[in-house]
């Protein structure tokens, strides 16, 4: 069975699995999406060697969601099924030049060449994912944390300026180990259409695990190691656990979500949008007011004479 044979596989039992458990409990819970892009990768090699991160690390995938009614910032469990491309950059030449500077003093400077290995891996994150809701519930916010168990399934290496040949990258039992395990975090948005949500993700893997076994169990690499092999390692390192940053596209489907009440609520207009204003109502009353005044004046005055007589 080759190798995509087995992704596909892989990828179509979990897809049935899914699907079963979200027609036996389909609720406005349940979410479905898939999820592409790319990202950077590189390891931690202990001792420290020099290294340099991998670009172009391509990840795509499926994720089911269960999100928890009530309440709802407590957020969501799933199970993530990804294809994650990841790797390291390992100096493996180094060809140093003295140069003076200004000053007189001197200075050296590296000319590193670079053996990379591309690890194509199937992942397996079980994610909790507790969000918020903005924009009326148009927008989901989360953050993520998940347990990440993964396989290796294939690699390739290249050695910079084709110094050496490349290829495929052939696995050993006694040297590689095909299993990994890691902690993941991120953080993402969602707009809502409907039952419909499409986002932007990215996502931190932080790997416990290591990609070759240590020198205790596979000291020396005589055999098929060093410079110019497929394992440009003379020594196994004591640690060599990979990490990968992720940004993602994701498009999800809601099942049996026909959005929130909210949505569908036709607000009264107020009353005071309704009031107008009337000119010529509001100068009458501003006259009537003023022809009163006059008429008391005039009566204070008539009865202020007998007073003046009489004194």
């Amino acid at each position: 069975m080759t190798n995509r044979t087995k992704i596909r596989t892989i990828l179509a039992g979990a897809l049935v699995a899914v699907a079963l458990l979200c027609s036996q409990r389909a609720t406005a819970q349940h979410t479905l999406s898939v999820s592409g892009g790319t990202g950077l990768s590189y390891a931690r090699f202990y001792p420290s060697e020099v290294t340099k991160t991998v670009a172009g690390c391509e990840s795509f995938g499926m994720s089911w969601r269960f999100y928890s009614p009530k309440p709802r910032f407590v957020g969501a469990i799933g199970l993530d099924l990804d294809f994650v491309q990841r790797g390291f950059s390992f100096a493996y030449y180094d060809n140093p030049e003295t140069i003076i500077d200004d000053m007189g003093n001197e200075k050296v400077i590296h000319h590193y060449e670079y053996y990379t290995r591309r690890i194509n891996s199937i992942m397996m994150p079980f994610v909790w994912q507790p969000h918020v809701y903005a924009a009326n519930n148009r927008l989901r916010l989360y953050l993520e944390a998940a347990v990440v168990f993964s396989y290796n399934i294939s690699s390739t290496y290249e050695y910079q300026n084709n110094r050496h040949p490349g290829g495929k990258y052939e696995w050993k039992i006694p040297r590689d180990n095909r299993f990994g395990y890691g902690l993941a975090g991120g953080a993402g948005f969602a707009v809502i259409f409907d039952q419909v949500e499409v986002g932007l993700k990215a996502k931190y893997d932080f790997g416990y695990s290591d990609i070759l076994k240590n020198r205790n169990k596979y000291y020396s690499n005589d055999t098929d190691g060093g410079y110019g092999s497929m394992n440009p390692f003379g020594y196994q390192p004591l640690r060599s656990p990979i990490d990968n940053l992720t940004f993602l596209v994701t498009i999800g489907w809601r099942f049996d979500a026909r959005g929130f009440d909210e949505w569908f609520v036709v607000r009264p207009k107020k009353e005071r949008g309704l009031d107008s204003f009337n000119f010529s109502q509001q100068s009458g009353n501003l006259g009537g007011n003023d022809k009163g005044g006059q008429q008391k004046g005039n009566a204070g005055g008539k009865n202020s004479r007998p007073g003046t007589s009489r004194r």
